[in-house]
């Protein structure tokens, strides 16, 4: 029983998946082992520092928690995803203006949490983003450069939709 595997189905970043994974493996797993998506990280593997975020089915999710099977049918967006016609995400974007990123470890967990927040709530108070990033750890770049970043994303978000 424990070395059988199934057929999971998803979409991943877009672009539809049917691939064989073991039903002990665990979405993190997949996503860089299986699919080659190494913006994924694989830290602590206990959902506990936020490495591995991704949004599934428009929620953040620690991946390294997820069991593959839990994911069957399920739309999945990892840091690999955010890029559009070759241009980075207004997230990305911020944390690279405001000085957010340092080793780059926690980033993409970091970006991840602040996308699905953005996705949620266009307008968020330093409070509101402290809770969305409560489950991401950095040990580099210092929370402050982090919250300017989401701030700054917010206000990119806001004047794309301007222009369109």
């Amino acid at each position: 029983m424990e070395n059988e595997s199934f057929e999971l189905e998803f979409i991943l970043n877009g672009e539809s998946k049917n691939i064989r994974v073991k039903h002990y493996w665990t979405l993190a797993e997949v996503l860089r082992s299986q699919e080659g998506l190494t913006g994924t990280k694989l830290c602590c593997e206990e959902g506990e520092c936020g490495a591995c975020t991704v949004i599934v089915d428009g929620k953040s999710v620690t991946s390294c928690i997820v069991l593959a099977p839990e994911v069957q049918g399920s739309n999945i967006v990892t840091i690999e995803g955010l890029s559009q016609d070759g241009e980075i995400d207004p997230v990305q974007e911020a944390f690279i203006e405001e000085g957010a990123v340092q080793c780059g470890y926690c980033i993409p967990g970091m970006v991840m949490s602040a996308k699905n927040l953005l996705d949620e709530n266009d307008s968020p108070d330093e409070e509101e983003i402290k809770e969305a990033l409560g489950g991401n750890i950095c040990r580099c770049a210092g929370y402050y450069r982090i919250i300017c970043a989401v701030q700054s994303a917010a206000q990119k978000y806001k004047e794309k939709v301007k222009v369109l």
